[in-house]
């Protein structure tokens, strides 16, 4: 379905609308369609940002997230036994 509209420019808009007409070779149809979807895009509502992963695994460890337990011994492997993280050296 197509919809004609119709618009009053000014005339910087004017000039605007013939300087992108003559310099991508838009018909002037083409180049308001394309400033519509621009407009649509640029005003959308943000979206969130996906997690990607999520909800995708399961260990079948319950409490995985929540107890300390779990944790012991995490890092080991790479950081080595008796490591520790640094100080807060502010004080």
């Amino acid at each position: 379905m197509t919809t004609t509209v119709q618009a009053r420019l000014d005339e910087e808009t004017q000039a605007a609308l013939e300087r992108l007409v003559r310099q991508h070779g838009l018909k002037p149809s083409d180049a308001v369609r394309e400033g519509i979807r621009l407009l649509d895009k640029h005003h959308a509502p943000p979206t969130r940002p996906r997690l990607i992963g999520i909800g995708k695994y399961d260990s079948g460890i319950p409490d995985l997230a929540t107890n300390k337990k779990h944790m012991e011994g995490f890092g080991e492997k790479s950081m080595g036994k008796g490591w520790r993280p640094p100080r807060d050296r502010a004080r």
